[in-house]
């Protein structure tokens, strides 16, 4: 076997091993369960990954037969949750999860030998279809964590079993520590320069999706950017202050929604006999002042409008992350050597839950910007919409199309479960601005300082 297939089938097998762990972490009766309304079952991510892998390798990419025709299209795609439209299906019209695994076995030994057999031409050329292919597996596993994250702990088995395997040896760390503060935040001068977003096509025409191309700088205007993501303690201010209740602070679409949702905290926040507390993945525990808040991008673009400042766009957040005084830009916020969980951040799939910002200063910008990556999605206010010279993924022509909706905002970053290959400099996030269920946070910025 060829090296790049090796490596690919090594990828591969390592990334079901992620999403095999969390779906051991569920009891049988709750995959069947629904833990976020906007969302499918949790039974339709169990036959998603594989469903995806086997369309994309075998019968797209190779003309292969069909195993199960109605079962490739059932758990084709997932759902994209905008306009307050909810699926109604129940749990009925789902197939029995020993029949999902034993398909998924059946789709997995196809793939691995269409892997190790199949001519690297066309779609598969360079491994491209078959990276993105691992790729899309690790998004669903981040995608499973917050899921489970809103999942009853009745039907979840998070403790020192199975999620040890996963989080490195804690399920949720700062759960039983002492909650420290949150440091000073203060504002950090980022001086007027570049910022190179995108990816070359000539120079790594197989390594990306396609929102990422093409490769382009921007000239970004003297600014002003928080040292730290805002944290619970801070937000806490903008709850207590009234900041949900205050119509001026939110756009009408935001307020409407807010008002629909009756929503009037962060997602994973509980206001108790107590005090306000925050939902771990495996258990409730007294709000952590120094954790960043993770909220929706209509509930952070409020609060910046009461702090009077606005959120990053997408260039300002590049040129703090990756920018340097004298002009050159690093592959990573703290230079070129390739990110290592726990010391340059909590990424890697390394926890469930945050940790204190300011937990990783090797992880630290030449600006000395902090909790770049692992401490959470962060939200900018720029649209997505493509890049110039965006050109479809010839196997997934609406990946990134069908979200050139306005609808749509970038995310910069990383959460605590995202895998390292996400932390390339020209990914891309996205999501709807009312969307309160992702591991997102943000910090702020101000214009022309």
């Amino acid at each position: 076997m060829s090296e790049i297939r090796a490596t690919l089938l090594g990828r591969l097998r390592a990334a079901r091993r992620q999403t095999d762990l969390l779906f051991a972490l569920i009891e049988p009766e709750g995959l069947y369960e629904r833990p976020i309304a906007e969302r499918h079952r949790l039974v339709f991510y169990l036959g998603h990954v594989d469903a995806f892998d086997w369309n994309l390798v075998c019968r797209d990419a190779l003309g292969a037969p069909s195993i199960r025709a109605e079962w490739e299209r059932l758990f084709a795609f997932g759902i994209d949750p905008v306009d307050g439209h909810l699926p109604s299906d129940v749990a009925a019209d789902w197939p029995a999860v020993a029949e999902v695994r034993a398909w998924n076995e059946a789709l997995r030994e196809a793939v691995d030998a269409a892997v190790a057999r199949a001519p690297l031409t066309g779609w598969l050329e360079g491994g491209w279809a078959l990276h993105l292919a691992v790729e899309h597996r690790l998004m669903h596993a981040e995608t499973l964590c917050y899921l489970l994250s809103r999942l009853p702990y009745r039907f979840k088995r998070v403790g020192p079993g199975p999620a040890a395997a996963i989080a490195g040896g804690a399920a949720s760390p700062g759960v039983t520590a002492a909650a420290p503060g949150p440091p000073a935040q203060d504002m950090v001068a980022v001086p007027a320069g570049r910022a190179t977003l995108g990816l070359s096509r000539a120079r790594a025409p197989y390594l990306g999706w396609d929102n990422e191309y093409e490769v382009h700088e921007v000239e970004v205007p003297a600014f002003r950017v928080a040292r730290h993501m805002v944290t619970n303690a801070e937000f806490l201010r903008f709850v207590e202050a009234g900041g949900y209740r205050e119509r001026a602070l939110w756009s009408d679409a935001d307020w409407r929604w807010r008002q629909a949702a009756g929503v009037i905290h962060p997602a994973l926040w509980a206001a108790g006999p107590g005090g306000w507390t925050w939902r771990a993945m495996s258990g409730e525990l007294p709000l952590p002042p120094a954790w960043p808040v993770w909220v929706s991008h209509a509930e952070a673009s409020a609060y910046a409008r009461w702090a009077r400042c606005s959120l990053p766009t997408e260039a300002q957040w590049h040129r703090a992350a990756f920018g340097t005084p004298g002009g050159a830009e690093r592959a990573y916020p703290w230079g070129s050597a390739p990110p290592e969980p726990g010391r340059h951040g909590a990424f890697g799939l390394a926890a469930f839950d945050p940790v204190p910002v300011g937990a990783f200063p090797a992880g630290r910008s030449a600006f000395g910007v902090d909790d770049l990556l692992g401490a959470g999605w962060q939200w900018t206010r720029t649209p997505f919409v493509p890049f110039a010279g965006f050109v479809p993924l010839p196997f997934y022509r609406g990946y990134s199309a069908d979200f050139f909706d306005g609808r749509h905002l970038v995310l910069k970053g990383a959460s605590p479960r995202t895998d390292v290959t996400f932390l390339r400099r020209s990914f891309r996030n996205w999501f709807q601005p009312h969307y309160p269920h992702v591991y997102a946070g943000f910090r702020l910025a101000e214009e022309g300082r």
